[in-house]
């Protein structure tokens, strides 16, 4: 194909509102640089960590209320920057020293700049794609070659989208606290991206999840695997989850809200317990009794995006059909403020997708409803 010189996407032209969100149809298309591929991106998912870098909500180690973006005091976000970071499109180009054959590939990208090599699974220097390079919200983007990857699947490029940032960081999330089959997982935020993530991964390992949500949710999470419910904000939650549980200890709590409930989810946890966050949706200040965490010797596991190997097994998790997609809807791309704003107001369960407006009619209309 006769690759453009221009592109249309959406940039990230600083901190603040909607407004420094602009569609522009002269973005220069990206030269894949050597080891890299040029992707004609065909649909891009939708994550919180694009709204908190877009309003500098990553706070500072001394004032949560400081602009900042997500690499605190170390940042790599540049201005304009193209954001998106569930990107699933066609190899079209390679640069040097990446083989001619990888031309024509459908791939979904690993979003995470690792910048350790292979074999190394430390996350002390992670960035990702969207933040410390351009993404996905455009009609090209260039990743590194060992960033695409190929995948047995007949799922659609809108639903293979609804994945990478919100079941990476569900399964490494998971991964670090260790959960094993047999065990029960308490999911806050479980209707979310993330959340509804962890419901399906805690089933792939042989687990037991039970969701925090809302009434009008409930039934959508039990089919995708929730165990039972506890309705938010309805009650004391400590009693509402041993009601679910028949009383059986809770060994993983993952939390996506934090705020108010904080306590109350290690009291809840069992003694020798283990609690993994990746969010604080409900407020990241949150109140902690230090006596709960050590007089029930609890552990506390802090976690963000995951390595290579949680990403490998997502793939294979996704190939044997283990989890699937929950996309809600697809929007066009020039349409992105209005995405944006459905998606911040988490009104829907799993994900939003958006795709270029050259490949609309073939790769989102059917999936737009409306």
């Amino acid at each position: 194909m006769t690759i453009p010189d221009t592109m249309k996407a959406v940039q990230l032209t600083g901190h603040g509102g909607l407004d420094k969100l602009v569609y522009r149809d002269e973005v220069p298309v990206p030269k894949p640089a050597e080891g890299e591929v040029l992707i004609r991106v065909s649909a891009c998912g939708m994550n919180n960590t694009d709204v908190w870098v877009r309003e500098g909500a990553y706070g500072s180690d001394t004032d949560p209320e400081t602009v900042s973006t997500w690499r605190r005091g170390r940042s790599t976000l540049s201005f304009p920057r193209i954001q998106g970071t569930d990107t699933v499109g066609e190899i079209v180009a390679v640069g040097p020293g990446v083989a001619d054959d990888r031309i024509g590939q459908r791939v979904i990208v690993d979003f995470s700049i690792y910048n350790r090599p292979p074999g190394d699974d430390s996350l002390a220097d992670i960035d990702y794609i969207g933040h410390g390079r351009d993404g996905g919200y455009a009609e090209y983007t260039a990743v590194p070659s060992d960033n695409a990857y190929t995948i047995d699947t007949d799922l659609s490029d809108a639903e293979l989208a609804t994945f990478c940032c919100a079941y990476l960081t569900g399964e490494h999330m998971l991964e670090r606290a260790a959960l094993k089959a047999g065990e029960r997982v308490l999911v806050t935020g479980a209707s979310g991206g993330v959340g509804s993530a962890i419901i399906q991964l805690a089933r792939a390992r042989g687990a037991i999840p039970y969701a925090v949500t809302t009434p009008e949710k409930a039934g959508a999470l039990k089919d995708i695997g929730a165990e039972d419910v506890i309705f938010r904000g309805e009650g004391d939650l400590v009693e509402a989850a041993e009601a679910v549980t028949g009383g059986a200890p809770v060994d993983v709590v993952a939390d996506l809200v934090a705020g108010p409930m904080f306590n109350d989810l290690l009291r809840i946890l069992k003694m020798e317990g283990r609690y993994t966050t990746a969010g604080a949706i409900g407020g990241p200040v949150v109140q902690l009794d230090l006596r709960t965490m050590y007089l029930k010797q609890q552990q506390l596991n802090g976690s963000s995006q995951g390595t290579r190997k949680d990403f490998q097994r997502l793939l294979g998790y996704i190939e044997q059909k283990k989890v699937r997609p929950l996309l809600d809807r697809t929007f066009r791309l020039s349409d992105f403020h209005r995405a944006q704003t459905e998606f911040m107001a988490k009104k829907y369960i799993g994900k939003l997708v958006v795709v270029p407006d050259s490949l609309w009619e073939e790769k989102g209309a059917a999936y737009a409803g409306d």
